[in-house]
């Protein structure tokens, strides 16, 4: 109890100084909490709309599972509508119903622009039925009753301002169709964002499918009293031995498969933004952890008055302890609140963005809390444990000791050792990765090469910061005469203390720079990848990921003036069978026009590639070759999907040295149209187009309004195709330096902190100053400059680290044909000088703090 007493004195003696620390608490515990909420609700969001929008049993083709949502060949897998009276014949059911659903499907407004989401989610089309109000209400209008009818969902017409009346113009694989808006439909549950629209049932077949009589799936009801299961084995019963080729499944099966499509994109975000968290917690650690041994530091009469009246070491320990886990479950309270806060925050950020989250659907589970208090506590108690024993330690004779006088002035020499044993134990890592064969084992070495040089640098930082520091003080500080001079024996007083506070700012900055060094290789590499191997002027891709392009927008570029050529490229699966007679399934082909050969320069290891474009034969290349013993002149037994067997001849191998259509199979459109029906005949993933000599500007004019009518493909030339790739890498590094951003937030507060309790261990000393004519003004200074030198200390460790660490994972992209190395210095530098303002940032309160000390007080202070 008296251990107890003393701790909760103590903390609540030392509350200001505890609350920077505090704040990393619950900033990393409102990270975790905040994802693990926001994650949470997205899964119940998607498990209402899953629940609701599923029949009690569905039937749907076996084939469709293997296709997609989005088909290549732009219409979506069917059966006959005559499944639907065979399943109306199975006991149990009280209402069966055909439905249509397409995935692969544009809409666009009387303006051309496109009313598909722009966070990624689907455009949804299909005919109206039963089965739908489950989930939905007509609000406005009516259901479609014909072609010239269309209805819309009520969020995509709010977002966009439709209203009945207006035109929409549906684009399909089979062609496009132009509708007015009948009805709009409001959804009973959340839509995260898919735009939906609704035709008739005929239309829907004629428009999606391709041919009336024909459904995607039916939506069966069960009568009442009859399970989903009891249900499904019903209907399995009445196929007469067909059910194989069908997918039965109840409402929970079909909620489970639609669960799992969307599950791996919300682990990944969710695994994601835990790891982030993470960071920031290893980052606080260094703050509680100098926290604590700047007080157990300033404390040290007090302790060894405590010692000498009787107080034995684990006492003194235990308080330093309790002090901690006050921190930490005050902290971890706080950041469990802010959590949920937090994910409310992402929740209307991403409302913002397109995909509607209703906070009616706010998920805050036990385990959420627990979790978030379990790590605040427990990480906290433990950053402090190393003061906690440092306290334990003190003599009762240090209480005859000036209070304050810090006890680790120096790093240890074991400390040193150590540090470089880890820190070389991490280059060796980091170079035998960089000399690794196979990217996969490389991976492994650069993994375990990252984690041993941080703690060998978090380690040595102490006995680095002597040196560093001089370097950087020599440079800047040097200038700035007597004030300069005492702003960086401050920073060299404790070694320890300046380490720790620089490893927090270098981790984040670290992170930063490998990501940016990565980032800034993989687009060189591509770039000059690019210029030795596409020679086409022209490149047209759909904007959305996951759509091919329409017979009817390739008829339009074919119609481009000044265009020399067009190649279409298209991809299809295939079962292989090699000459020894084994069978490799799935394997992807690229069906193009021998032009192709030309549009992108492929080196060859073996035959010539404009010989895979001749009748029957085609290419592979060069690691699939070896692999399975290919050589030019075999013959190889092809098996189309949905077509049929052909025998074509190997007729090139290609180099696989390469980040552009690396291992790719090559055959002529036309071989593939020879073994594959007409209506299974894939879109085009992508289509080239070169200009007319001399014509490039026109041509590239041409093509673009040839399109002017298909908003969802863009035409670029070599130099937009390049920006392209540049705009997306900075997209995905830009949302990871967002999320690094909260590391160096609690990172910032170190300095903060360090600062600020240093300027109280110093009130007599900044007294005495005072005293003999420093003025506040320099007070002031001297304390900022020494925020820059720990700032800069930290960036110059970090920095150096990432781009050591981002070098070597180039030396894998190598392997994988990204072959350059590019350190982008404009963002070194900029992140190196933005650190010096976040040390001066940083500065402010415990520079003004120490300006407005009363000389008196602070001289006369024990």
């Amino acid at each position: 109890m008296t251990v107890l007493k003393t701790s909760m004195r103590n903390f609540f003696a030392h509350k200001g100084r505890m609350a920077l620390s505090a704040v990393a608490v619950i900033l990393s515990v409102a990270f975790v909490c905040g994802t693990l909420v926001f994650s949470d609700t997205m899964s119940t969001t998607f498990d209402k709309l899953f629940a609701a929008t599923s029949a009690d049993v569905t039937v749907s083709p076996k084939s469709a599972e293997d296709a997609g949502d989005t088909p290549r060949s732009g219409k979506p897998e069917s059966m006959p509508a005559s499944v639907v009276e065979q399943a109306k014949k199975a006991k149990g059911v009280k209402a069966a119903e055909g439905a249509v659903s397409s995935q692969s499907v544009t809409v666009v407004d009387a303006k051309n622009k496109n009313m598909g989401p722009t966070n990624g989610g689907p455009t949804i089309a299909g005919n109206w039925t039963h089965n739908d109000l489950r989930s939905m209400d007509i609000t406005s209008g009516h259901a479609p009753r014909g072609p010239t009818e269309v209805m819309i969902d009520a969020d995509t017409a709010d977002k966009h301002d439709l209203k009945l009346g207006d035109e929409l113009r549906t684009i399909a694989a089979t062609g496009d169709l132009t509708a007015k808006i009948s009805g709009i439909a409001t959804f009973k549950v959340t839509n995260p964002g898919a735009a939906i629209v609704y035709f008739d049932t005929a239309t829907s077949q004629r428009q999606l499918l391709g041919s009336t009589g024909r459904f995607t799936h039916v939506n069966l009801t069960a009568a009442a009293g009859v399970s989903d299961t009891q249900l499904q084995k019903n209907v399995a019963g009445v196929f007469d031995g067909k059910a194989s080729s069908y997918d039965i499944k109840t409402q929970k099966e079909t909620a489970d498969d639609n669960r799992e499509s969307v599950g791996s994109f919300l682990d990944v975000m969710k695994y994601a933004m835990l790891g982030f968290a993470g960071i920031a917690f290893l980052v606080g650690i260094f703050l509680i952890i100098n926290t604590f041994s700047m007080l157990v530091a300033q404390r040290t009469r007090e302790i060894g008055l405590m010692r000498a009246i009787g107080s034995s070491r684990k006492q003194v320990n235990r308080s330093v302890l309790v002090e901690a886990l006050l921190l930490g479950v005050f902290g971890s309270i706080l950041g469990v609140g802010a959590g949920v806060g937090l994910a409310v925050g992402l929740m209307k950020l991403m409302s913002g963005m397109g995909m509607e989250l209703s906070t009616g659907d706010l998920t805050v589970k036990w385990t959420t809390p627990v979790i978030g208090m379990v790590l605040g506590i427990v990480v906290t108690v433990l950053a402090a444990y190393l003061p906690a024993r440092r306290a334990g330690k003190v003599s009762p004779m240090a209480a005859l000791r000036d209070a304050g006088t810090p006890a680790d002035g120096r790093a240890s020499a074991l400390r040193a050792v150590i540090g470089l044993v880890l820190t070389g134990a991490g280059g060796y890592a980091l170079w035998a990765a960089s000399q690794a064969d196979k990217a996969k084992d490389g991976s492994l070495l650069l993994g375990g090469g990252v984690v041993l040089s941080l703690i060998g640098f978090v380690v040595i930082g102490p006995v680095l910061a002597s040196g560093v520091v001089r370097v950087i003080s020599a440079v800047l500080l040097r200038m700035f005469g007597p004030v300069g001079r005492m702003a960086e024996r401050n920073a060299l007083r404790n070694p320890r203390r300046t380490g720790a506070t620089g490893a927090a700012l270098m981790i984040g900055l670290a992170l930063v720079a490998c990501l940016s060094v990565v980032g800034s290789s993989m687009v060189a590499s591509a770039t000059d990848e690019l210029d030795k191997s596409v020679g086409a002027d022209f490149i047209v891709q759909p904007t959305q990921p996951g759509m091919n392009i329409t017979g009817k927008a390739a008829d339009a570029l074919g119609k481009a003036d000044h265009i020399a050529h067009i190649t279409r490229y298209k991809q299809i699966d295939a079962d292989m069978t090699t000459p020894s007679g084994k069978t490799v399934d799935g394997v992807g082909l690229s069906a193009a026009d021998p032009s192709y050969a030309t549009d992108l320069r492929r080196e060859t290891t073996a035959g010539k590639l404009s010989a895979a474009y001749g009748k029957d034969a085609m290419s592979v290349g060069d690691d699939f070759a070896k692999k399975h013993g290919l050589k030019v002149g075999d013959e190889l037994k092809i098996a189309f999907e949905h077509g049929r067997t052909a025998k074509l001849k190997l007729a090139a191998i290609t180099n696989d040295d390469t980040s552009v259509d690396r291992g790719s199979m090559y055959l002529n459109i036309t071989t593939m149209e020879k073994y594959v029906p007409a209506d299974r005949i894939p879109q085009n993933d992508m289509m080239f187009a070169s200009a007319t000599k001399g014509q490039e500007e026109a041509a590239y004019a041409s093509l673009k309004k040839s399109l002017d009518a298909y908003p969802q493909y863009k035409v670029m030339d070599q130099t937009d195709f390049k920006q392209t790739l540049k705009d997306q890498v900075g997209q995905l590094l830009n949302m990871v330096y967002g999320l690094l951003g909260l590391a160096i937030i609690v990172a910032i507060l170190g300095v903060v902190n360090t600062l600020a309790l240093s300027v109280v261990e110093r009130t007599r000393e900044i007294g005495l100053m005072r005293a003999i004519g420093l003025s506040r003004r320099q007070l002031r200074r001297m304390i900022r400059m020494e925020s820059v030198v720990i700032a800069l200390f930290g960036a110059l460790l970090g920095l150096g680290l990432g781009m050591g660490w981002g070098a070597t994972a180039q030396k894998l992209l190598a392997l994988e044909g990204l072959k350059v190395l590019e350190i982008p210095w404009p963002t070194i530098i900029a992140v190196f000088i933005g650190s010096a303002f976040v040390g001066l940032f940083a500065a402010l309160v415990p520079a003004f703090r120490a300006g407005r000390m009363n000389v008196l007080n602070a001289i006369a202070t024990e």
